[in-house]
């Protein structure tokens, strides 16, 4: 092995074990950024193709060094209202944990992914399943609900941090 190509292999495997190299580094939790109290707006879709307005508010408190989120999230339209509370851990990229809505006496299971700033998740119970997508960017976040089996179709929200 030549000089050149020697010193680039040892600076290759020195930057790999280096406490900051990205190739070790654990999965930043996108739970730390949601921490906090949000509000905002959005709309629900029902089979029929009616939409009402959503108003919205969540708080998310977030606990450990970001792997545990207990979310609470109340939403009402003119004619449907859900309040759902969640308990999720985050390891090393995987969501999971349970979830809960008040107003139809539903509860299940969640699972899914986390990589940086988006989550996508499966919510799964009895007489309930959607898939779940969530971006938080900064102050602003975007959720977005799509149930099946029920007369709802899609849940679009756009909220922002108070």
């Amino acid at each position: 092995m030549s000089g050149s190509s020697l010193t680039r292999t040892a600076l290759l495997l020195a930057s790999l074990c280096l406490p900051g190299s990205a190739a070790l580094a654990a999965p930043v939790s996108p739970f730390t950024a949601m921490a906090g109290t949000w509000s905002g707006g959005g709309v629900l879709r029902t089979t029929d193709g009616q939409q009402e307005q959503l108003r919205c508010r969540a708080t998310y408190n977030v606990a450990g060094t970001g792997e545990q989120l207990r979310l609470n999230l109340t939403c009402a339209s003119e004619s449907y209202k859900f309040d759902l509370a969640s308990e999720v851990e985050y390891r090393g990229g995987a969501i999971s944990g349970s979830w809960s809505e008040a107003s139809r006496n539903a509860s299940g299971t969640i699972s899914g992914r986390a990589v940086g700033d988006q989550v996508q998740a499966a919510a799964r119970g009895d007489n309930f399943s959607a898939n779940l997508s969530l971006t938080t960017r900064g102050g602003r976040q975007t959720v977005s609900i799509q149930p099946q089996g029920t007369n709802v179709t899609a849940v679009s929200l756009a909220l922002n941090r108070r």
